[in-house]
């Protein structure tokens, strides 16, 4: 059973915000998230009724407070399908669906990769409990290749190899527009948005940190979209996304970076970003001299989306 507890606010004391008494009664106990979901839950009762982080207390007022279940300190498997793209004694890497995220945090379901992968194969836990094998990071959005440390020794490797840029990461994105020349190269550095802090964007050091785009048009839908390649060389967060929108050519899907669909009136807009990882190349974290190279098919999707594209607008190689 969820545990509840009486706060009366004290003889003498000042007024204060319900969620700011409770912080301070609770300090020590559970986090202020957790308190922010007993707020949300209406689990903070006055009187028999819900009430609003932002109420007044006064001195003698009583809350009745339900706590939120403890979160989990391990992951349990999911018999949930994912495509494996390789996979030996140290590391798996796999296709990543659209629409998963990659591991449990705030607001997940027991749906995620890592809940997938636990009921295929065991992960390292030398990054934590409730991110097991996770060395890198897709968008929930974001669909395709992925790799996995099976074993600490891979663990520590992968990272060192991803901290030193020895990843090759090509990604395959429709963007809106189709830019004058055939690639291009951005080298901006890249931050937390100032204002929406789900959000980056392109500012200057020290807020941004450096990020290394590359790109190529590999097919030109009329004058409204294409498709392009892109090779990122740093991994910052939304790095692809953020770049390629301040270019002036958001990715389709993109609407917390610009895209528009009332430009693409012809056709049914995407629910989400057009953004695949293609390929990820990189030397095996264990096995010296050997080589891990994995392409992962794009999702049905993608590959609808492209085709609508070329039968509404036509289509240049």
């Amino acid at each position: 059973m969820p545990e509840r507890l009486t706060y009366v606010h004290p003889d003498g004391s000042e007024p204060m915000r319900a969620d700011k008494a409770l912080a301070a009664f609770l300090s020590g106990r559970i986090s202020r998230s957790r308190l922010l979901v007993s707020f949300s839950e209406g689990k903070v009762m006055m009187g028999g009724k819900p009430v609003e982080k932002k109420l007044l207390l006064r001195a003698g007022d009583a809350l009745e407070v339900g706590l939120p279940e403890p979160p989990p300190d391990r992951v349990e498997p999911a018999d949930i399908p994912v495509e494996i793209l390789y996979e030996d004694d140290d590391v798996a890497a796999v296709n990543k669906p659209a629409g998963m995220t990659v591991h449990p945090g705030s607001g997940t379901g027991p749906d995620t990769l890592v809940h997938a992968m636990l009921s295929h194969c065991p992960l390292s836990l030398a990054g934590g409990a409730m991110r097991p094998g996770i060395v890198h990071r897709l968008d929930k959005e974001t669909s395709g290749a992925m790799v996995l440390a099976k074993t600490d020794r891979a663990y520590y490797a992968l990272v060192e190899l991803f901290s030193a840029r020895e990843v090759d990461k090509e990604y395959a994105a429709l963007i809106a527009g189709v830019p004058t020349v055939r690639s291009g190269c951005i080298k901006k550095n890249i931050g937390r948005h100032p204002a929406f802090r789900t959000k980056m964007c392109v500012c200057d050091a020290p807020l941004g940190r450096d990020a290394h785009t590359e790109w190529f048009i590999e097919e030109k839908f009329g004058a409204k979209a294409a498709l392009v390649r892109c090779k990122i060389f740093t991994g910052r967060t939304h790095q692809i996304r953020v770049h390629m929108s301040d270019l002036g050519f958001p990715i389709m899907g993109d609407y917390a970076y610009k895209f528009q669909k009332n430009k693409f009136r012809e056709i049914e807009p995407p629910a989400r970003v057009m953004l695949h990882s293609r390929r990820l190349r990189l030397p095996h974290p264990v096995r010296k001299g050997e080589v891990i190279d994995v392409t992962a098919p794009p999702p049905d999707d993608f590959k609808k989306l492209a085709q609508t594209l070329r039968e509404t607008y036509g289509f240049e190689g």
